[in-house]
C-alpha cells in the first residue's frame, strides 16, 4: 500500500510591531474570535503552563467547522506548535506551527505552517483542505497584521457590557427559550422572520430579520455553540455598519432565587462609518452608546420574555 499523501505548506507575513506582542495574542487564543474573522469560539479542555487543549468553533470555506487540538507554546523561543487530536471530515489529519521571528524591535515576520491529510487520501478532498487552509491562512494573517498594528485604535473602539435578568424559574426552561430561536419570530416582537440550522449537535446557524424601532428589518447571521443548560456562546458574521466585531454569550447561572440570565457582548466599531449614520459631529463616544442601546433593547427584550416563559412553566 501506497503511504497516505501529507501536504506541508507555509504562509508567513511581516508585521510591524514587536515578536513578543504578535507572539501573544497568538498564545491568546480566548481572544481569537475578535481578532480573526472565521473563529466563532474557542473553549479550554485543559490548560497548564506550556500545554494546553482547546476546542475551536470555526468556518472553513464557508462552512461551520469544530475540532480539538494540543497546542505547546514556547515564549522564549516564540514559537507555538499544535496538533488536531479530534478532527472533521474531510481532514483526517492535520497539525503545524507558529513562529515569529524578530526582524528589528519593531518588525516581525510571521511564519505558519500546516501539514495534513485527507480522508481516504481523496484527491478531491485534499483540493479542498488546501483551499480551505489557504483562504484562512491568508485570512488569520493578515486580520494578525491589522490587529497588531492598530492596537491602539482598535483598543480605544473595543467594549463589553453585560444584561443580567432574576428569574424565579430554572436555567433549563430559561436555556430552552434562547435555544429554540427557530420559535422568536412567535414568541418575540422585534423578531419578524427567523432561521435556524443544527446540522452538528451544538452548532447552530441562526439568521434572521430584526424590526428597529422605526419599523425597518435588517438581516443578520450569527453561528452560535451550545453548552446546554449553562451557556450560548454565538459571533455575528454579517454585520450592521457600525460594528466590525461582535461576539456574545448568553449565561444562565443557578441561584437562592432561581436563575440569572445574563447577555453579554463584545463589540468593535467601525470608525469609518460614524459620521456616515450619526452625523458629522458623533464620535466613538456616541457610536459606542449607540450600538449599547440597540442590542441591549434587543438583549433586554430577549431576556424579559425567557423570564415570563420560564415562570410560566415553573
Amino acid at each position: 500500500m501506497s503511504q497516505p499523501t501529507t501536504r506541508e505548506v507555509e504562509h508567513q507575513i511581516t508585521v510591524a510591531a514587536p515578536a513578543k506582542e504578535v507572539y501573544r495574542l497568538i498564545a491568546e487564543v480566548e481572544k481569537w474570535p475578535r481578532v480573526f474573522p472565521p473563529t466563532i469560539f474557542v473553549d479550554h479542555v485543559e490548560r497548564g503552563e506550556r500545554s494546553e487543549r482547546i476546542r475551536i468553533w470555526a468556518t472553513a470555506k464557508g462552512e461551520a467547522k469544530n475540532w480539538t487540538s494540543r497546542r505547546e507554546l514556547d515564549p522564549e523561543a516564540l514559537g507555538i506548535t499544535f496538533r488536531q487530536e479530534v478532527s472533521t471530515h474531510p481532514v483526517a489529519a492535520m497539525g503545524g506551527a507558529w513562529w515569529f521571528e524578530a526582524l528589528s524591535e519593531t518588525e516581525t515576520k510571521v511564519r505558519l505552517f500546516h501539514d495534513y491529510r485527507a480522508v481516504d487520501d481523496d484527491p478531491e478532498h485534499l483540493a479542498w483542505i488546501d483551499e480551505a487552509v489557504d483562504r484562512n491562512s491568508r485570512s488569520e494573517l493578515e486580520a494578525l497584521k491589522r490587529i497588531v498594528e492598530t492596537a491602539a485604535r482598535t483598543a480605544e473602539l473595543t467594549f463589553e457590557f453585560t444584561d443580567t435578568v432574576q428569574i424565579n424559574g430554572s436555567a433549563k426552561d430559561v436555556y430552552d427559550f434562547i435555544n429554540d430561536a427557530h420559535l422568536w419570530a412567535e414568541r418575540l416582537p422585534h423578531v419578524a422572520t427567523v432561521e435556524l440550522t443544527e446540522e452538528t449537535p451544538g452548532l447552530q446557524t441562526l439568521e434572521m430579520d430584526t424590526r428597529a424601532r422605526d419599523g425597518s428589518t435588517h438581516r443578520t447571521k450569527s453561528y452560535r455553540v451550545t453548552f446546554p443548560h449553562q451557556r450560548i456562546v454565538y459571533k455575528q458574521v454579517t454585520l450592521p455598519a457600525l460594528m466590525t466585531v461582535h461576539t456574545g454569550i448568553w449565561t444562565f447561572a443557578e441561584n437562592d432565587e432561581g436563575v440569572a440570565a445574563s447577555s453579554q457582548h463584545t463589540v468593535v466599531l467601525n470608525p469609518d462609518n460614524i459620521t456616515r449614520i450619526l452625523g458629522p459631529d458623533a464620535g466613538v463616544e456616541e457610536a459606542r452608546n449607540y450600538v449599547r442601546n440597540a442590542l441591549s433593547t434587543n438583549s433586554r427584550a430577549t431576556l424579559d420574555y425567557a423570564r415570563a416563559y420560564a415562570e410560566r412553566n415553573r
